[in-house]
């Protein structure tokens, strides 16, 4: 993770104005994608450090990153970051062009058009390759749960459909509560469906096979590490982003089954 710092590279090739705005790309790349804030900060020195500037100073939050040089050419930098997706492969992209630049291989304008096509590429997998994957996982987590073989096509199907639907309503709906609370009332309508049918047969282990591909876990990871690295705001952030996911794709599925209990009841 540590990156090495090797020869320093050439400090004439770009303003300090244009190494700030290299700088604060790379972080910004690395924060929209997944990336914990102490990469983001210590990428953004390590950065400006190589191009000679040492009077660097970065302070990174989940929603923001400042941004600031010291010295003659002093300049601050201020950017929000509304969205955050995982794509932990521009992060490892960033991370080459970072040791390349600590290395002395690249000028600014060459580092800044490189982050400038990482930044802009497609995610890595189409979205019907990750729905397949999320399908096939979850089948694979409803058997680690202890649930039975008769139990799979039914927890891939509903947790297939569950990330499809959350894109769908990640989409419509801007607001990242909604779109997985949604997702996970419709996963546990799905499995409640199956079970009626007589598809499934055990609707618990069908229905905690299915939301696991909605678990937050990176994030959970992410807040923990930032906790340990001693980004306090960052990891309770976090780890309260973490907990409202956990909490929405509970409250999803525990509507469904209070509705079917109240049904049942009645």
């Amino acid at each position: 993770m540590d990156q090495p710092i090797g020869r320093p590279a050439d400090p004439t090739a770009g303003s300090t104005s244009e190494i700030a705005k290299l700088c604060v790309l790379a972080g910004r790349i690395i924060l929209e994608n997944g990336g914990e804030t102490h990469r983001v900060e210590d990428t953004m020195t390590r950065v400006a450090r190589a191009y000679g500037l040492t009077d660097a100073h970065s302070f990174v939050m989940p929603t923001g990153i400042f941004f600031s040089i010291d010295g003659p050419g002093q300049i601050t930098r201020l950017v929000r970051i509304s969205a955050r997706s995982t794509d932990l492969r521009k992060v490892t992209l960033v991370n080459a062009v970072s040791r390349r630049i600590s290395q002395g291989e690249l000028t600014v304008d060459e580092a800044y058009r490189e982050l400038k096509a990482i930044s802009s590429a497609k995610p890595g997998y189409p979205e019907w390759f990750t729905i397949l994957a999320a399908a096939v996982a979850s089948g694979c987590f409803l058997i680690m749960f202890d649930g039975t073989w008769r139990d799979f096509i039914p927890a891939m199907l509903a947790g297939g459909a569950g990330l499809a639907f959350l894109n769908y309503f990640h989409r419509v709906v801007p607001i990242k509560f909604v779109a997985e609370f949604l997702a996970s009332l419709l996963i546990g309508l799905l499995a409640s469906l199956f079970l009626a049918l007589g598809i499934g047969y055990d609707l618990d282990t069908i229905i905690i096979g299915s939301v696991m591909p909605l678990v937050p876990g990176l994030l959970i990871t992410n807040a923990v590490r930032d906790l340990m690295a001693g980004h306090l705001v960052s990891g309770m952030s976090k780890g309260a982003e973490a907990f409202l996911t956990a909490f929405a794709i509970g409250s999803g599925v525990a509507f469904v089954l209070a509705f079917m209990n109240g049904g049942g009841a009645g």
